[in-house]
């Protein structure tokens, strides 16, 4: 590209706002607390996060946690129970 060819640069000027601009948390609490609720509801839907598949390896290690979890809470009633006896 030569020093004066400018065909392929492009410039923004003061008017050329991003579409999208950075937003922090701050600004969009404030903004979902001055939603009312059917307003709320409707953005929530606009931007759902569908459920993520899982793989195979996944679904064995949270079943494994399920049934952990089980197990773990009848042992607990199991202490309780003769423990006041």
């Amino acid at each position: 590209m030569k020093l004066g060819d400018t065909r392929n640069m492009s410039v923004l000027s003061d008017n050329d706002a991003p579409l999208n601009p950075p937003r922090n948390t701050v600004d969009l609490s404030s903004i979902v607390a001055s939603l009312e609720p059917d307003q709320l509801i409707s953005a929530k839907q606009k931007h759902h996060c569908p459920r993520r598949s899982l793989t195979a390896t996944e679904k064995i290690v949270f079943w494994a946690l399920r049934i952990y979890l089980v197990l773990m809470f009848a042992v607990v009633l199991y202490q309780v129970f003769t423990t006041v006896k």
